[in-house]
């Protein structure tokens, strides 16, 4: 037996993993700041179609180069109430199918690049300004990073073939696939990525370790291992977000069930469809042909499944209703954002501008309720005010929270402004429910002193009121529309200001007259300058939808 440097050859399969796991990070990552809102749009194009549904999870798995953020993605959506169980079952579908891409990329003789990816990449990173092409040059990296680490992966099994221990472990493989299945979840499980244990499998057929037979078996459960991330981002959510979860582990292990079956039927279609022959050894001890053997296997695998599981996904959405029971809660502090959402910030963008849509929905709601329950008297819409005001409380701070999280990720620079704009936009729409508050505050007093306005006050507030409101709608609504920066009309803030001193004045007046009290002035005052300072956090959004502040 022949003596191996056990330290060399395990800092060299570490070594070789980390360049792995980081190339593909970094490849990722850069993948998803060049496809930026586009990436979102398309998924925001979604139906309840399941054929579409498997075509995005497999476009967008395919862009972003994990199935794993797919999934976990897809869990958040449910758990946000945006996805239906059918739905999230066929995106998984696709992200199976999408993830073998990265199989596809490693078994083209493509390793001669690295070298000169990295170096691109590298001058496009450190020697540009456009953050476009930062991106552009992350993504070299990585991909250089990925061919560079599975070289070292090789190498560092090449001793492994002298050892007949390994020889005999590896070949047991062969003959037992259900323990070279085990052995695959297992390892999937721990590295936490299919992409880097499909490297694995690839490397050791391609050094001679295993046969073309073993490497399969590996491969179909390194499938499953893959969905061990998405049940764990499933702990602690809503039924059907779990649902989702066990749907993509009950398909991988279903379809590697029935493979199982056919597994050496399967291998020889492969066989024929990829050219060469996998078991061909060359002079250096090498098997030439066998990687492209095993990523079309993967892939060939994951398209069958689309086939067989497609037309009978209700009756796995109705499998794993009953296996996991109960029904979801309605109370959600946050409709459309959960953590899980931070995995891919281009989607929680997304995601958060419809929650800041929300809550915009809600202050506007107060500011006319304030004018009502002063107007009417009506303590109901006093008390619904500050209901709303607990809303909106809740909502700026847990989608501030989940902005911030968002913001310590590798996101594009747009996706910076966009997030730092909502998070100012999200104070001012706080405020404007506080100073909605107030004034239902000051209404309270009124009713409960029987306070009486003159009719002239009465009309003059009204009309503040009016145009506080009006200018509130018109910039929100500018701002939901998003496409910014562009041009809003902000006369109304310039009005409300001179109509706050003209009142203030004709009060000023009616308290000389005798027609009005100090106690009720200072109410009428008080009223008069929540609703000016309703006008300026308008302002502050309006100079965001202009460009002026980001």
């Amino acid at each position: 037996m022949n003596s191996i440097n056990w330290l060399g050859l395990m800092s060299g399969l570490a070594g070789g993993l980390g360049l792995f796991l980081y190339g593909m990070k970094m490849m990722s990552e850069g993948l998803q700041k060049v496809a930026g809102n586009g990436l979102r749009g398309f998924l925001e194009k979604l139906t309840m179609n399941r054929v579409v549904g498997t075509m995005a999870g497999a476009i967008v798995t395919a862009i972003i180069q994990s199935s794993s953020a797919t999934t976990v993605m897809v869990v958040g959506f449910v758990n946000a109430g945006l996805m239906d169980l059918m739905q999230a079952l066929s995106v998984v579908l696709g992200a199976n199918v999408g993830t073998t891409i990265t199989a596809q990329l490693i078994s083209f003789k493509v390793g001669a690049l690295a070298y000169p990816a990295i170096g691109l990449g590298v001058v496009l990173r450190m020697f540009t300004h456009e953050k476009k092409i930062h991106y552009y040059g992350e993504v070299l990296i990585g991909f250089g990073l990925l061919f560079t680490g599975l070289d070292v992966m090789k190498d560092s099994f090449v001793p492994l073939k002298h050892n007949e221990a390994f020889r005999h472990a590896f070949v047991y493989f062969s003959t037992n696939p259900l323990m070279a299945v085990f052995a695959g979840a297992i390892l999937t499980m721990v590295v936490q990525s299919s992409s880097a244990t499909i490297g694995i499998t690839i490397a050791l057929a391609s050094t001679g370790l295993i046969d073309f037979y073993a490497a399969c078996a590996l491969v179909l459960g390194e499938n499953i291992g893959t969905t061990i991330t998405a049940n764990l981002a499933a702990i602690g959510t809503s039924p059907t977000a779990r649902r989702a979860a066990f749907g993509h582990f009950l398909i991988n292990v279903l379809g590697v069930a029935y493979m199982l079956f056919f597994l050496k039927l399967f291998i020889a279609g492969v066989d024929w469809f990829t050219p060469g022959d996998p078991n061909f050894i060359n002079a250096e001890g090498i098997r030439p042909d066998i990687d492209r053997h095993i990523a079309n296997l993967h892939t060939g695998f994951n398209i069958l499944n689309v086939i067989v599981f497609l037309p009978i996904l209700h009756l796995l959405a109705k499998l794993c209703e009953k296996i996991i029971p109960g029904k979801d809660s309605i109370e959600h502090k946050l409709l459309f954002l959960d953590d899980r959402l931070i995995e891919t910030p281009s989607f929680g963008v997304s995601q958060a501008i419809k929650e800041v849509k929300r809550m915009s929905g809600v202050s506007i709601d107060m500011l006319k309720l304030s004018k009502e329950c002063f107007f009417e008297r009506d303590r109901k819409k006093i008390n619904a005010i500050f209901q709303h005001e607990k809303t909106v409380d809740l909502l700026e701070r847990d989608i501030t929270k989940f902005l911030v999280k968002l913001n310590q990720q590798p996101i594009s620079e747009q996706t910076s402004q966009d997030i730092n704009s909502m998070l100012n936009v999200l104070h001012d729409l706080e405020k404007i429910g506080d100073y909605a508050e107030n004034i239902a505050k000051y209404t309270e007093k009124i009713i409960d002193g029987n306070v009486v306005f003159s009719e002239p006050a009465m009309t003059e507030i009204g009309e503040l009121f009016d145009v506080a409101i009006r200018f509130a709608e018109e910039i929100i609504k500018a701002y939901n529309k998003g496409g910014m920066p562009k041009k809003v009309n902000t006369d109304d803030e310039d009005l409300i200001d001179s109509l706050r001193k003209q009142l203030r004045m004709k009060h000023i007046d009616r308290l000389h007259d005798g027609s009005c009290t100090v106690e009720n002035g200072i109410l009428y005052i008080d009223i008069l300058n929540n609703l000016e300072k309703t006008g300026d956090q308008v302002f502050n959004i309006a100079q965001i939808v202009m460009g002026e502040i980001k």
